[in-house]
């Protein structure tokens, strides 16, 4: 019989002490367990007497230290018995002796003390805390009736009238209990949210580079106002150009507004208020825009999970509830799928997510296929010809770019070959005719060009 050696959620005792102890709290604190007495830490059976009375002191033992119910057997190995005692993961926080254990790898260590907040604090809403420094004469009457206009304007809310009490709306909305004001109502409605919580702030800031600011803004307030306030700031950062349909002009943006709008109000509203010390940031490049909220994804979901429909598991249930009836947002999970579409249909790359510096982050890159930032880039006329053609058609072929340029094979090939070095076409399919270029989508293409490679004939 193999030895059984340890790992996450197996632990092996030569006896039970207070070592044993520790390890099952630990387990039960992570994802519960098997701790094995009578085994060397290499699974080599030593065996342990055992009793009737020696079992149930051990039980008794587990639970009057820990206040868990362990399932106890005993196994018989190379003649030997050992003992196996098996946690499940706890619901609450488990203590040992007045300390917090985990598991981390194979080994059980004391949390230290960021850790045992984020730990205590796990499955608590931040927005549900009741704040006893705030009375309800900080909340401000204009946000309350702005948003019980927008609910209403939807169908979501159609109970209450502007005039109602605000007492009454938020106890029905669970924004106060027993009169007592959350820090939902505060950071939803307050008149001076960074009061309370400083930097539940949203910074939006337009650079050249890295580390060259050309403008900055700092939005307090509460929630609404920083939607309100942070989109125009951003519309003041990017660019727009206008084109006569109908008869009328219509406004077309560097990022289509809906997408903006749904990363916006994602950071705002899925970030982790607990971390206090860090503001919602929106940064705003020459190729790029990024969103960044402190907090990741929630436990269960992964970046994939994303790019398909989802369970979505709110960390603020209250803020985003809120958000809902007012209309900011449609039905949880589906967010991503609209900020996808609303790029997609102007001609954009995918978003791109990152879970980065203990929080999350979203990336909308520029369409670099436009005349106006080819030319830049250095391409001949030709060459600005062929990314429009493939642009329209999907590809291009070396005959056809012939044709369309009136131009020799040699030319059509240096000139096709710059592109693939710029890393604006990708070459598909098998040498000779069966050869053609597409265009390369998505970030991997705004890195590579904005960095301003000049390649290709200027024949």
């Amino acid at each position: 019989m193999e030895n059984i050696m340890e790992t996450q959620d197996i632990e092996n005792k030569e006896s039970f002490g207070e070592g044993a102890l520790r390890t099952l709290c630990a387990f039960a604190n992570t994802k519960g367990g098997t701790l094995y007495i009578g085994l060397s830490d290499k699974g080599k059976v030593k065996g342990i007497k055992l009793n009737n009375e020696i079992l149930k002191n051990i039980s008794d033992k587990i639970v009057s230290s820990l206040g868990v119910h362990p399932e106890i057997e005993i196994e018989k190995r190379e003649g030997k018995e050992i003992l196996k005692i098996s946690v499940k993961p706890s619901a609450v926080p488990i203590s040992f002796n007045g300390k917090y254990y985990e598991r981390v790898g194979n080994t059980t260590r004391e949390m230290n003390s960021e850790r045992l907040k984020e730990f205590l604090l796990k499955g608590t809403n931040w927005d549900g805390l009741v704040n006893k420094e705030v009375s309800f004469a900080e909340i401000d009457k204009e946000t309350v009736k702005l948003f019980i206009r927008k609910a209403k304007s939807t169908g979501r809310l159609t109970i209450f009238k502007e005039n109602t009490d605000i007492k009454t709306i938020f106890e029905h909305l669970k924004l106060s209990v027993k009169g007592k004001l959350t820090n939902a109502s505060i950071i939803l409605f307050g008149k001076d949210p960074q009061k309370y919580f400083i930097n539940a702030v949203l910074r939006i800031v337009r650079l050249k580079n890295q580390t060259t600011i050309v403008g900055d803004r700092l939005i307090a307030g509460n929630l609404f106002n920083q939607v309100v306030q942070g989109e125009e700031a951003i519309k003041n950062f990017i660019n727009v150009r206008y084109e006569i349909k109908k008869l009328e002009r219509e406004e077309i943006w560097e990022y289509p507004l809906p997408a903006i709008r749904e990363a916006l109000i994602n950071s705002l509203i899925h970030r982790d208020y607990f971390k206090f010390n860090v503001q919602t940031q929106v940064k705003i490049f020459d190729d790029y825009i990024w969103f960044y909220n402190i907090g990741g994804l929630p436990e269960g979901i992964t970046l994939e999970d994303l790019k398909k429909p989802h369970s979505s598991v709110p960390r603020n249930p209250l803020i985003v509830h809120i958000f809902y009836l007012a209309g900011f947002i449609e039905e949880v999970g589906s967010g991503i799928g609209r900020m996808t579409d609303s790029l997609k249909s102007q001609g954009l790359p995918e978003p791109e997510f990152k879970e980065e510096m203990g929080g999350f982050s979203v990336r909308f890159y520029k369409d670099i296929y436009t005349e106006e930032n080819l030319r830049k880039m250095g391409l001949n006329k030709r060459q600005i010809k062929a990314v429009m053609y493939v642009k329209e058609k999907g590809k291009i072929t070396n005959k056809e770019y012939q044709e369309l340029n009136l131009v020799s094979k040699p030319s059509a090939t240096r000139d096709l070959q710059a592109l693939v070095e710029l890393g604006l076409l990708e070459q598909r399919g098998i040498t000779g005719k069966g050869t053609f270029y597409v265009l390369v989508k998505g970030s991997q293409t705004a890195q590579r060009t904005h960095k301003g490679l000049t390649k290709g004939s200027k024949e």
